[in-house]
């Protein structure tokens, strides 16, 4: 049987294509940027923090990495408004990528510092730095050395999972297919060209980060 493929259908859509790209790279960059930064807080404070604090970031990041992201999703977007606190569904999906790649990235840079040799640490101890200065200037680089290729893989995954922001109506790519399979019927063109946008951003993300890493956080 044979299957009658038309794909200028589903390309004629390419507005709506284009803008739920566009979506899913904004989310990308900025949950991958955020989610870093707060993964890297995270593991400052569960290795040198106080007591107090490491306890609270543990049962975050416990929390975090032992529910499913589109629950956590579901939580902010519909949870929270039972509370109060309504939030759009731009505004939901960024927080729980960031909150997701956050935890997870927290583990894995703690991994790295936790590798750092105690010789580079009395070293910058010696130099008279101050706490901040030497997680910055000296445990970070080499800890995000040892780990950015786990990094970067966490990173892709948070973007791939990006696609069931759909579900609290995020106008990223996922949903757009979506939109187009409802318009045009033609459900397999739809969604293969969103599998192929999937695929090279995932390339591209890989590509780009693997570039930014050595040259911009912690050296050749």
């Amino acid at each position: 049987m044979l299957i009658d493929l038309d794909f200028a259908a589903v390309l004629s859509e390419w507005p709506l294509i284009l803008r739920g790209l566009a979506w899913t790279l904004a989310l990308t960059v900025v949950g991958t940027v955020l989610g870093l930064l707060t993964g890297i807080a995270c593991a400052w404070a569960r290795t040198g923090g106080p007591a107090w604090l490491r306890a609270i970031v543990a049962t975050y990041v416990e929390a975090i990495r032992n529910t499913p992201f589109i629950v956590q999703l579901f939580f902010l977007f519909f949870g929270l408004p039972a509370a109060g606190i309504r939030i759009s569904p731009e505004v939901a999906s960024v927080l729980a990528m960031v909150i997701n790649l956050g935890a997870y990235s927290a583990e894995i840079v703690r991994a790295g510092i936790e590798a750092t040799p105690k010789g580079l640490i009395e070293a910058g101890v010696s130099l008279a730095l101050s706490r901040a200065q030497l997680f910055v200037h000296v445990v970070l680089p080499p800890a995000l050395k040892k780990v950015w290729p786990a990094i970067v893989s966490q990173a892709v995954i948070v973007m791939l999972g990006s696609s069931v922001c759909s579900q609290v109506s995020m106008p990223e790519l996922s949903y757009a297919a979506n939109l187009i399979q409802s318009r045009t019927f033609r459900a397999f063109e739809a969604f293969l060209v969103a599998t192929a946008l999937y695929l090279g951003l995932a390339v591209a993300l890989r590509g780009v980060l693997g570039w930014i890493g050595p040259r911009f956080l912690f050296g050749r």
